[in-house]
Formats: structure tokens, sequence, C-alpha cells
């Protein structure tokens, strides 16, 4: 075991233990597009791949509360009011993202590539159609280049929908987000949000280490994983040279995608994609 691999993996356990936690906000979770979606109930923006970020009022915190270190400059023009959004920088960047916003020291440099997409705000007395505009109506009134309103388009059926996700896709984008629009915020999974991509992902824990050979030699050769169900199995594609050399710590939750299953209920074709920093 290399010393590189020792110390990512120390980093990796100091993230996963927050220094500054905050009381966890509701959050609402996504469940997976069926075919039975009544599309029309729905509207529909681009699921952005960054870090899920909560404005409670006073400070920015990750879905499970670990409070993000942003810079003042960033969140000075924030309200009083409770946000939801996702830090993102840009398509395929969010690595980048990850690495800033766990950084307890906030890289101003780093923050200027940063956006603040804000897509709900919150109100357990209102609709979704109605807090759209209501997110709409605030980000204006920040008026900063870098907090932004997510567009949420309507659709009449599967067709309209599959060319909007076709359209993102293409250009590098991760997939849709539906938003159920007469639902009022409720906290947890349910069928109020929707995600839908062009593949299905996953959360696993890492339960070993596997080691390389041929040219993966001294390096990572595959994470043996469990799932929340507790069925176990490998994943050997997907790293990088850098995940090969300092790949994820035993215990920490990955993200993977896979299609479909075996009759045995492992995920088929399973290739990792990152660590799930927050869970």
């Amino acid at each position: 075991m290399s010393l590189k691999w020792i110390i990512g993996s120390l980093m990796l356990c100091i993230w996963l233990q927050p220094v500054q936690a905050a009381e966890p906000m509701p959050v609402q979770l996504a469940t997976v597009y069926q075919n039975t979606v009544v599309v029309s109930d729905y509207f529909a923006s681009e699921k952005y791949d960054g870090i899920r970020a909560i404005w409670d009022g006073k400070q920015l915190t990750t879905r499970s509360g670990h409070v993000i270190a942003a810079p003042n400059w960033f969140t000075e023009r924030l309200p009083a009011l409770w946000l939801d959004g996702e830090l993102w920088a840009g398509r395929n960047k969010f690595e980048q993202v990850s690495a800033t916003v766990r950084d307890n020291t906030p890289d101003d440099q780093a923050w200027r590539a940063i956006n603040y997409l804000i897509f709900d705000a919150p109100d357990q007395q209102q609709p979704f159609s109605w807090r759209v505009q209501h997110y709409q109506h605030i980000v204006q009134m920040i008026n900063q280049p870098f907090i932004k309103a997510v567009e949420q388009h309507s659709f009449n059926d599967n067709q309209q929908l599959q060319l909007f996700l076709d359209s993102i896709t293409k250009q590098g984008g991760e997939g849709v987000m539906l938003h159920r629009k007469t639902a009022l915020f409720k906290d947890g999974r349910s069928d109020n949000l929707i995600k839908l991509k062009p593949y299905m992902d996953s959360e696993a824990q890492v339960v070993a280490h596997v080691a390389g050979k041929g040219k993966y030699l001294n390096m990572l050769g595959a994470l043996s994983v469990r799932t929340p169900e507790g069925i176990e199995f490998k994943i050997g594609t997907g790293f990088s040279d850098a995940d090969r050399l300092n790949p994820p710590a035993i215990g920490a939750q990955i993200t993977y995608r896979y299609h479909g299953f075996t009759k045995n209920g492992v995920p088929r074709f399973a290739s990792y994609l990152r660590v799930r920093n927050e869970p």
C-alpha cells in the first residue's frame, strides 16, 4: 500500500467527519423516472452535476448539515430566506466544485468559477408552480452574475421530454429533473421530484480494495462494494490513474453507474463515477 494511498484515505475520512455541522434542513429527494409519469404534470430542468447546497437564511450547508465555507462576497446578497440549489462550475466539472467546497478555508479564486443555481425556494404552503416564480424573482432582486435561477420547461408528452433529455446529454449534461407543478414541499423521497438519466446510477459502500495487476501493479485494481440491500460486488472500471493511486477509503460511499441487473440482483456493467461526499 503506497503512502499516497494512505494519505488520500486519511484526507477523505477528515472530510466525512465535518469540523462544522448545522441542524440539517428538510430536503426533497428524487425517485427514478418511470414511463407511467404524466409529463404534463411536471416542470423539467437540467440535472446539474454539482454539489447540493441549501441556504438556510444565514449560511450555506450541504443536505446533511455540513457547513460550506463560502467566501463572504459569495453569500452576502442572499436573503434571509430558505433556498435550495446546486453549486456548479459547468458540465463535467464536478471534481473541481467538490474540491473547492470541501476546503474549510475558501479559495477566493476557485470560488470565482462557481455559480449557485437555485431551483427552489421551499415553502410548505405553496405549490412548486408558485415557488418557481418566487425564486426567479429572488434571483432577479439579488442581481449577482453567479447567483442564477434554474430554468423550468413544460412538456406535453414523453417524446418532447426525451428530445429535451437528448439535447442536454449531447452537450455533456447529466440528465433531467422533474418537479411536480402542484406539489407542496415535502421532506424526503417522493415522486414530487423525479430524475431522468440516460443510464442508472446508485450508491454503495467500499468494503475492500483489490490490488491491481499488470499495468495497474501497486495501484488499485478494483473496489469491493456493498449496496444498502447487502449485495456485494466488484467495480473495476471508470477509475482514472489518480483514482487508482488514491482510491476511495474503506467505508466511503461511492456513486457508480450501471445498466440493469443480473438474475442475482447484481448491477450489470458497473462503472465507478466518484466518491459520494454527501450521503
